[in-house]
């Protein structure tokens, strides 16, 4: 059975995909790529990496927070950016929302995103422990 999450704080789905899924029964979180875009859909930080780099990590904080999730369960992050020289400019804003032990990352330059003003998508993996995890009021569930 999957368990999909689309919290409502974050923009909508568009297409075939969840903004998360809950592994089985629980507390394994997988999330999909997100993008700079604010929860009306609309991009923010237009040709600024580091305005991006910050809404896309805030995107990411907001999906876990309705499961309970924090940043420190993040357990890894695939990064696919347009210019990964502009995207290496941009550590200091992930150490605001990642602290040690940081999460295992992964960084892939891209020829594009799939809106060409968008120059981040970062997906990721986190556990949310037993005793914080809540299942969200916005959990769809598929056959």
């Amino acid at each position: 059975m999957v368990n999909a999450v689309n919290p409502p704080d974050v923009w909508p789905p568009f297409g075939a995909f969840s903004m998360a899924v809950i592994q089985g029964d629980g507390h394994v979180v997988h999330l999909k790529g997100q993008v700079s875009l604010d929860r009306r859909g609309q991009v923010v930080g237009q040709n600024d990496i580091r305005a991006q780099v910050r809404k896309v990590l805030e995107n990411v904080r907001d999906v876990l927070a309705v499961m309970g999730g924090q940043m420190t369960d993040v357990l890894s992050v695939v990064h696919y950016a347009t210019d990964i020289d502009a995207f290496m400019s941009t550590g200091d804003i992930r150490k605001e929302f990642f602290a040690a032990p940081y999460p295992v990352t992964t960084t892939v330059q891209v020829e594009r995103l799939y809106r060409p003003e968008l120059m981040i998508e970062i997906a990721a993996i986190a556990e949310i422990p037993r005793s914080r995890f809540r299942r969200p009021q916005t959990e769809l569930t598929a056959p």
